[in-house]
């Protein structure tokens, strides 16, 4: 799908989802026939024309200003990420090349000095679809113990987070609240295909996700954006037992990301966090230990003997 379809399902879908009370439409008790705004009321509201808002979603969005789709931004309501999705699907097709595809995910250097050092944190990099690049340890047994843990270094089999959170049953039992966890998944997926409209293995992978789970399509359709890079999770490992966790994502500009998962300091988790690293820790060979040839012990000298008195 490029980024002017994308844009015209965007406005359509947040619209829809937009119910006049919500932004002082009045409607003087009308019947109608759906819920959400219609479009000559969206247009009013963000201060342009209905003709003009009506080839935007189109996908007409050659000459839109960042100051109109800013007004439309005010207009539905959405936040900060949901504004920045809007300017990146009005210019997708307008900057960007046709039929490029984004150069091949490599971890680098600095991000595998980062996951030796956080010996103790899971860690995982993911790459822009949600490829799982690499994890360390303890990485690997908190988010997918049942997968080989050398997985991640055969670039054609890595696992992919998106794809666990939705088609694996480990994973999906993982989050004790998955909807929570399986949302902020499409979310983050929805502002990448903003960014890389042209990206053909992101779409091979949303059209395997759709055919597969009828929740990812109902999610994907939804047109919710979510920038997750700090968020709560109780994780329920068959290991450990029940963990709350902070996965917050490090990221310095484009290219892959770190996630950690850390826990509170003193609480029950992080009890529960290090005994999963005591329960994965590699097993290492026992030293082989010499037989100690016992040296005989020095003869003890001849003691005298009692002394016979003589008269």
């Amino acid at each position: 799908m490029n980024g002017q379809a994308q844009l015209g399902d965007f406005l359509r879908t947040r619209r829809s989802q937009l119910r006049p009370a919500d932004v002082g439409v009045p409607t003087y008790g009308e019947r109608r026939r759906v819920p959400g705004l219609r479009r000559e009321e969206l247009a009013q509201l963000a201060g342009v024309s209905v003709s003009y808002y009506t080839r935007l979603e189109q996908g007409q969005s050659q000459s839109a200003s960042a100051e109109v789709l800013d007004a439309i931004a005010r207009a539905l309501r959405l936040d900060e990420s949901e504004r920045l999705h809007l300017h990146d699907l009005a210019r997708a097709d307008r900057h960007r090349p046709r039929n490029r595809r984004p150069a091949p995910e490599r971890v680098t250097e600095a991000a595998r000095q980062l996951l030796d050092v956080l010996g103790d944190v899971p860690a995982v990099v993911l790459g822009r679809r949600s490829d799982v690049l690499a994890w360390n340890r303890l990485g690997h047994a908190l988010f997918a113990g049942h997968l080989d843990p050398g997985a991640p270094e055969s670039v054609g089999e890595r696992p992919n987070m998106a794809r666990l959170v939705f088609l694996d049953h480990h994973t999906r039992e993982l989050y004790a609240d998955w909807p929570s966890k399986a949302r902020a998944v499409v979310g983050s997926l929805r502002l990448v295909a903003g960014q890389y409209p042209q990206d053909s293995a992101l779409h091979s992978l949303v059209g395997e996700l759709g055919s597969k789970s009828a929740e990812f399509a109902s999610m994907w359709a939804d047109h919710r954006i979510k920038a997750c890079t700090v968020a709560a999770y109780e994780m329920r490992h068959p290991l450990v037992g029940t963990l709350t966790v902070i996965q917050q994502t490090l990221s310095h500009g484009p290219g892959p990301v770190v996630v950690v998962a850390t826990t509170e300091a003193d609480s029950p988790s992080r009890a529960a966090l290090t005994l999963l690293t005591q329960a994965t820790m590699p097993t290492t060979t026992s030293a082989v230990t010499r037989p100690v040839t016992q040296e005989p012990l020095p003869a003890e000298p001849a003691r005298p003997g009692p002394r016979t008195l003589t008269g």
